[in-house]
Protein backbone atom coordinates (compact mmCIF):
# COMPACT_ATOMS: atom_id res chain seq x y z
CA UNK A 1 0.00 0.00 0.00
CA UNK A 2 1.52 3.23 -0.54
CA UNK A 3 1.17 6.08 1.15
CA UNK A 4 -1.41 8.24 -0.91
CA UNK A 5 -3.79 4.69 -0.62
CA UNK A 6 -2.95 4.66 3.37
CA UNK A 7 -3.92 8.22 4.06
CA UNK A 8 -7.21 7.84 1.94
CA UNK A 9 -7.91 4.15 3.60
CA UNK A 10 -7.61 6.46 6.93
CA UNK A 11 -9.52 9.24 6.03
CA UNK A 12 -12.45 6.78 4.55
CA UNK A 13 -12.36 5.19 8.15
CA UNK A 14 -12.56 8.20 9.93
CA UNK A 15 -15.57 9.02 7.92
CA UNK A 16 -17.58 5.92 8.06
CA UNK A 17 -17.23 6.12 12.14
CA UNK A 18 -18.55 8.84 12.17
CA UNK A 19 -22.57 8.65 13.01
CA UNK A 20 -24.86 11.36 11.96
CA UNK A 21 -26.35 13.71 14.05
CA UNK A 22 -30.79 12.45 15.04
CA UNK A 23 -32.84 15.38 13.70
CA UNK A 24 -34.85 16.04 16.58
CA UNK A 25 -38.20 15.16 15.77
CA UNK A 26 -40.68 14.63 18.84
CA UNK A 27 -43.20 12.02 18.51
CA UNK A 28 -45.92 12.42 16.55
CA UNK A 29 -48.30 10.89 19.24
CA UNK A 30 -46.84 13.35 22.14
CA UNK A 31 -49.51 15.56 23.45
CA UNK A 32 -49.37 18.45 25.42
CA UNK A 33 -51.85 19.60 28.19
CA UNK A 34 -54.09 22.43 27.15
CA UNK A 35 -52.78 25.21 28.91
CA UNK A 36 -48.86 24.12 27.54
CA UNK A 37 -50.57 24.65 23.58
CA UNK A 38 -52.11 27.71 24.98
CA UNK A 39 -48.43 29.38 26.29
CA UNK A 40 -46.95 27.75 22.89
CA UNK A 41 -49.27 29.77 20.76
CA UNK A 42 -48.41 32.90 22.68
CA UNK A 43 -44.90 31.75 22.33
CA UNK A 44 -45.40 31.62 18.63
CA UNK A 45 -46.65 34.87 18.62
CA UNK A 46 -43.84 36.23 20.12
CA UNK A 47 -44.58 36.92 23.61
CA UNK A 48 -41.96 36.96 26.21
CA UNK A 49 -42.19 35.10 29.35
CA UNK A 50 -43.62 38.14 31.51
CA UNK A 51 -46.45 38.91 28.88
CA UNK A 52 -47.23 35.28 28.61
CA UNK A 53 -47.35 35.33 32.55
CA UNK A 54 -49.54 38.29 32.57
CA UNK A 55 -52.03 37.30 29.83
CA UNK A 56 -52.97 34.32 31.39
CA UNK A 57 -52.40 35.50 34.87
CA UNK A 58 -49.59 33.24 36.03
CA UNK A 59 -46.22 33.97 37.68
CA UNK A 60 -43.41 34.05 35.76
CA UNK A 61 -41.70 30.83 36.99
CA UNK A 62 -44.93 28.45 36.06
CA UNK A 63 -44.40 30.25 32.73
CA UNK A 64 -41.11 29.39 32.37
CA UNK A 65 -41.98 25.77 34.06
CA UNK A 66 -44.21 25.05 31.55
CA UNK A 67 -41.98 26.19 28.88
CA UNK A 68 -39.04 24.17 30.23
CA UNK A 69 -41.72 20.57 30.65
CA UNK A 70 -42.87 21.12 27.03
CA UNK A 71 -39.41 21.74 25.62
CA UNK A 72 -38.36 18.11 27.42
CA UNK A 73 -41.69 16.33 26.46
CA UNK A 74 -41.15 17.30 22.93
CA UNK A 75 -36.96 16.66 23.01
CA UNK A 76 -36.79 20.41 21.73
CA UNK A 77 -34.00 22.61 22.50
CA UNK A 78 -35.24 26.36 22.24
CA UNK A 79 -38.70 28.35 21.92
CA UNK A 80 -38.24 28.43 18.16
CA UNK A 81 -38.25 24.67 18.03
CA UNK A 82 -40.87 24.94 19.96
CA UNK A 83 -42.92 27.14 17.52
CA UNK A 84 -42.04 25.19 14.55
CA UNK A 85 -43.31 22.50 16.33
CA UNK A 86 -46.73 23.91 16.80
CA UNK A 87 -46.81 25.70 12.81
CA UNK A 88 -46.76 21.30 11.69
CA UNK A 89 -49.33 20.55 13.76
CA UNK A 90 -52.57 19.63 11.77
CA UNK A 91 -55.18 22.27 12.49
CA UNK A 92 -57.25 20.18 14.36
CA UNK A 93 -54.76 19.24 16.60
CA UNK A 94 -54.07 23.18 17.70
Amino acid sequence: MTIDEGVAFAVADQQARRPAAPAVKPAPETQLTRRQLEIAELIAADLTNRQIADRLFLSERTVETHITNMLNKLGLNSRVQLSRWLAELPAAEA
